[in-house]
């Protein structure tokens, strides 16, 4: 496997030029971890501007989940680029859209009949699930849980609840969203003697319906099945199980916000279907078209019946994502959704040691390419380590590992499902590397 290659000290010339014009021009919300500069890519490999070559862990936010400009990929597009590139499936018909509507149904978990409506991001699926909720049960409120990410818009982000900053002046925000606690099975509990927080989730909705949110009033628990932005937090066995039994119970939906974890990332085309368990509505996007903006809402086909002109997008389901996604969808399935369960074990198994060899590490989790390395700052309290994780990011880059965090204090491996041993080798012993090197500046073992 050819290494990484750094030519120039980081950021180089020619990516000091681009962050100046960054800097007059790009809106300063974007949050950038540290300055790369991206000119190219290939497979698992990134290029600057200044011909430094990276091996990236971070898929573009998980999103190039069959590398960088994978050749079948590039293929379908230029011939799709050729026929139609637009015409909206708001106003007319083409083959690809319900082509593509019919497969997304067809790998859904449930087996009924469903339907499917398109958007171009995570946060207008999300939105388009929230309204759906609404017209078809007539309630009003919601339920989400505290380190969810749903979006930025009005409405998905009051559903989110996993960085302050991203709510700050904004407010306010849609009424009716109540949070509760993730239930996080943190091997370290802070209660030693009580039965940790694998429940928490489930009893605390309970807790709102009998003080503050009346069931019948509540349209949709919305939950991730593996928390991403929050941590990279896997839930314990029951809970999905358990929250699909008590939303049946009051005849709530349920919807699985699939946007980071599903399109084949944990070693099964939805995470959901770890613990066996369906929602009413699921919600994808990022991994689903290799790179251009689409996502999904599917949905039970007798509760998506709003009628014509109640929602839609212009852009939503465009052509040549549409030709994009089938492609997507059968590299997934053919190979990668498996390699991608393969080679997370591959991770978790040179890995999960980390805790037992640093302090600074308080936990190795995930399920297929989802894995975080939580870092803190005492492990009994579990404080986060924000400044350590940083470092981190920092030292990889340097090094020619593309990583990002989530989470207070969370490195997560999201690399592309394409990824080989050779790949997963050299990430490993960047990451120990760096580690090492926090660690002892940290003072700590």
């Amino acid at each position: 496997m050819p290494r990484p290659l750094i030519r120039t000290a980081l950021p180089g010339p020619e990516a000091q030029k681009i962050l100046e014009l960054d800097a007059r021009f790009v809106s300063p919300s974007y949050a950038r971890d540290y300055p790369m500069v991206a000119k190219r890519g290939s497979g698992m490999w990134v290029e600057d501007v200044d011909g430094n070559t990276f091996l990236d862990f971070a898929a573009g936010i998980a999103v190039v989940a069959t590398g960088h400009c994978h050749p079948e990929i590039v293929r379908v597009i230029q011939r799709q680029a050729e026929t139609l590139i637009h015409m909206s499936g708001t106003d007319f018909y083409y083959p690809l859209l319900a082509q593509l509507a019919e497969k997304l149904a067809a790998i859904a978990p449930g087996d009924f009949p469903k339907r499917v409506y398109f958007g171009n991001s995570g946060t207008e699926a999300i939105e388009a699930a929230m309204k759906l909720a609404r017209y078809h049960t007539r309630r009003h409120r919601f339920i989400a849980f505290l380190g969810s990410f749903h979006g930025r818009t009005l409405g998905s982000l009051s559903l989110t609840a996993s960085k302050a900053v991203q709510r700050n002046g904004f407010g306010p925000l849609l009424p009716g969203v109540s949070h509760v606690p993730f239930p996080d099975p943190y091997p370290i509990a802070a209660d030693p003697g009580g039965k940790g927080r694998t429940c928490a989730g489930v009893e605390a909705i309970e807790k709102l319906f009998k003080t503050s949110a009346p069931p019948q009033e509540v349209a949709a628990i919305v939950v991730e099945p593996i928390l991403g932005e929050g941590g990279y937090v896997v839930p314990p066995p029951d809970f999905l199980p358990e929250l699909r039994r008590l939303t049946e119970r009051h005849g709530i939906l349920l919807i699985f916000d699939e946007v980071q974890c599903g399109m084949g990332r944990t070693g099964k085309m939805w995470a959901c279907e770890h613990w066996a368990t369906v929602p009413d509505i699921l919600v994808t996007a990022k991994g689903i078209a290799s790179g251009l903006p689409l996502s999904a809402t599917i949905a039970r086909a007798d509760i998506m019946d709003w009628p014509a002109g109640a929602h839609a997008s212009t852009f939503g389901g465009n052509p040549i994502a549409c030709a994009a996604a089938l492609e997507t969808i059968r590299l997934i399935e053919e190979k990668y959704m498996e390699n991608a369960g393969r080679m997370g074990e591959y991770l978790l198994r040179n890995l999960g040691d980390l805790p037992e060899e640093y302090d600074l590490v308080g936990d190795v989790r995930g399920k297929g390419l989802m894995i975080g390395i939580e870092l803190v700052k005492d492990r009994k309290t579990r404080e986060p380590h924000p400044e350590a994780r940083q470092e981190v990011l920092r030292r990889a880059f340097e090094k020619g590992l593309l990583l990002l965090g989530c989470g207070e204090g969370t490195v997560r491996l999201m690399p592309p499902l394409i990824l080989e041993e050779e790949h997963a080798a050299f990430a490993i012993e960047v990451i120990r590397q760096c580690l090492k090197e926090v660690a002892s500046a940290d003072g700590r073992r």
